[in-house]
């Protein structure tokens, strides 16, 4: 790949390594040059415009406040199709957690190609219990996640949430036991507590096996939407990766257990965060999705990073020697028109950090 914009993209990055000290060395690994954009977007059927953000229309700012959801739920903005000179789907890997987010965001042609000035921008980590630090493995690194903060708002973010709904302890807790929360606020961040009020029925219009479920109402009006997942061991579902985990932004999460795989796809196909970001730098091998027992953890030390959020759980599937076809919802999601599992056909930059 041998065009100004990407030589560009990589000179920010190394003077950003030479400004913060962080000792890193990129250097590429290698890459599989194909057509430059695959899009997995499709058509939401109720959206005719950018959506509106919350903060700028008096009805939507006054529901906030109270709790109360608006009638009108504009839906997320579909994911962006890769521009010329960047990467589809980057894959970094090295000892600095931080550093591996942010040459994985600069191989796809930055947080600048994503975050608008003035957005509103929820990140989605995988916060799953209070039972155990990061190190096991099981929620998502918090320094991949105060990396993100910190880029979205100096990308000219007006402000950063990071949110999850887990299932084994409060929120509260679980935020702190997993470092989540002490990182998202030293980066700047604000940790949401997700309120029951902001949860309303919402349309699936592409929806397969439910054409109705009780979203987290924010999600969906947020100027952009970055997914975190750990890659993790899954007792049902075989794996979490991305897809897996947009049912911490669904009520009644347990009702999606039946037929799990297409009812993830069908959510994928509402929700559609435009970034996803896949946290492989402890990865939980067995005993998931809470884990509890290092050794059943494994160094992997990589990041992933797309747009295609098809494409970073094929990724990221590869990662547990499965082939992307293998998992359930990444294959139904593909089959969806949602995205692109076949790593072969994409444009991949990796590298070392």
């Amino acid at each position: 790949m041998d065009t100004p914009e990407y030589h560009w993209t990589r000179r920010r990055f190394l003077q950003w390594l030479a400004a913060t000290g962080a000792g890193a060395v990129l250097t590429a690994c290698g890459m599989r040059a194909t057509p430059e954009t695959i899009s997995p977007t499709t058509p939401r059927p109720t959206a005719t415009s950018e959506p509106t953000n919350a903060a700028e229309t008096p009805s939507s700012a006054t529901a906030e406040a109270s709790g109360t959801p608006t009638d009108e739920t504009p839906p997320a903005p579909a994911p962006t199709a890769t521009p010329r000179g960047a990467a589809y789907l980057a894959v970094a890997r090295g000892a600095d957690p931080a550093a591996l987010t942010m040459a994985a965001l600069a191989a796809l042609g930055g947080m600048e190609r994503f975050v608008s000035s003035g957005a509103d921008v929820i990140i989605k980590p995988n916060i799953c219990t209070d039972y155990y630090p990061a190190e096991y493995g099981a929620t998502t690194n918090p320094e991949v996640v105060a990396a993100l903060v910190r880029m979205a708002l100096g990308a000219g973010a007006r402000r950063v949430r990071v949110m999850d709904m887990p299932f084994g302890g409060s929120a509260e807790s679980a935020y702190e036991r997993s470092g989540i929360a002490a990182a998202v606020a030293a980066a700047g961040g604000e940790m949401e507590l997700m309120s029951p009020h902001k949860f309303r029925e919402t349309d699936i219009p592409n929806g397969r096996d439910i054409k109705k479920w009780e979203l987290y109402q924010d999600l969906l009006r947020a100027d952009l939407v970055i997914n975190v997942p750990i890659a993790k061991h899954h007792n049902l579902t075989k794996l979490t990766l991305g897809a897996k985990n947009l049912i911490g932004v669904a009520q009644n999460p347990g009702g999606l257990h039946t037929r799990i795989h297409q009812r993830i796809a069908d959510l994928l196909s509402v929700i559609r965060p435009q970034l996803t970001v896949v946290d492989a730098v402890r990865t939980l091998m067995r005993g998931g999705p809470t884990g509890g027992n290092l050794d059943d953890v494994r160094l992997t030390n990589t990041v992933i990073a797309s747009h295609d959020p098809v494409a970073a759980d094929a990724y990221g599937a590869t990662l547990f020697d499965f082939a992307p076809e293998d998992i359930g919802f990444i294959k139904a999601a593909a089959e969806m028109g949602l995205g692109s599992l076949d790593l072969s056909a994409l444009t991949i930059e990796e590298m070392a950090v």
